[in-house]
């Protein structure tokens, strides 16, 4: 099959156009060309690659004829952040292409109320921010104009994305990365909150599978919407403590309230942290297992130390002590 990734030098896109290659598939990569992808791997050379600016396109309205002039039987959507540009790209390949997929996110639920949640449930508050509404309304969307018979789509969302070349959510939640040079050193971290909110890592070849996988069963996937996460979630205590036996350190952890906390950080760390704690996220992927065949490689531990290491190794990363053996 001909398959287009919008933004196919990201995060997700890194490792799922090369299983795309390999498959046997014909690819084309749309991106800005300002980055190159996280992982470097020969099937790229059988990659086309199409420069192109989204946000401007959008404006001009010509961003969805230009990816439907592409051809492909199948379009991924890496790079959509409102129902604006989404219902666009939509109306743009009814009729012309075979299948569409959107790359949504977890934080489209709110705070929680029961766990794990899945999807389609009553699980949640409302989404807490626009990140959030937009991402609903998409999925909304899509699993309409699928159901009224016009372009088959599916959404897939992922947790906290994890992967070799950028900086993980942290045991705080958050991406300071003075949080790993303290657990490094032994040094105390202070908690805001109680210590058992969650957060619900993917790494970013899980994430690239599903998305292989709902290709590969479009009929199962046609209409359908996907949590895509790690078997299992962290809490803040529970992370603190298997991030600190990396370098062979003891968590060492005082409990504070989020207005203290809020001294001893940035506005913009002290943001974050909330924006992931307050949600408390533990999703299901019960339905992708049962529908797609989804079967993550990887534990959170297992995604977050790989980055990690790879941040240490490439001297993005400063810490006191090697992650051991």
């Amino acid at each position: 099959m001909k398959i287009v990734v919008i933004g196919g030098s990201g995060h997700i896109g890194s490792f799922l156009v090369p299983r795309l290659v390999r498959s046997g598939h014909e690819v084309i990569s749309i991106t800005r060309g300002t980055s190159a992808a996280y992982i470097d791997a020969r099937e790229w050379q059988q990659v086309r690659q199409v420069t192109a600016d989204r946000a401007k396109e959008d404006r001009e309205g010509t961003f969805g004829d230009r990816v439907a002039g592409l051809g492909a039987d199948v379009v991924v959507d890496l790079l959509c952040f409102t129902l604006e540009s989404a219902t666009a790209l939509v109306n743009s390949l009814r009729g012309e292409a075979g299948h569409l997929l959107h790359c949504g996110s977890i934080w489209r639920y709110g705070a929680s109320r029961k766990l794990p949640i899945s999807e389609g449930s009553h699980s949640t508050a409302e989404p807490l921010d626009e990140y959030g509404i937009q991402k609903r309304d998409i999925a909304r969307m899509l699993k309409e104009e699928t159901a009224d018979g016009g372009l088959v789509t599916t959404s897939l969302h992922p947790g906290h994305i994890v992967g070799p070349g950028w900086h993980p959510v942290g045991p705080l939640g958050n991406f300071d990365p003075s949080v790993w040079e303290r657990i490094s050193a032994g040094q105390p971290l202070q908690i805001p909150g109680g210590g058992t909110e969650l957060m619900h890592h993917v790494h970013a070849d899980d994430l690239a599978q599903a998305f292989e996988k709902a290709i590969d069963r479009r009929e199962a996937a046609a209409g359908e919407d996907f949590n895509i996460v790690a078997p299992s979630a962290l809490t803040v205590r529970g992370y603190l403590e298997i991030a600190a036996s990396w370098f062979g350190q003891e968590p060492h952890s005082d409990m504070v309230s989020w207005d203290d906390f809020r001294e001893t950080t940035t506005p913009e760390h002290a943001d974050t942290s909330w924006a992931h704690l307050s949600r408390n996220h533990c999703v299901s992927i019960e339905k992708a297992k049962a529908l797609l065949g989804y079967a993550p490689r990887y534990e959170p531990e297992q995604a977050v130390r790989e980055s990690v290491q790879w941040l240490i190794k490439n001297n993005k990363l400063h810490v006191e002590s090697p992650i051991m053996a």
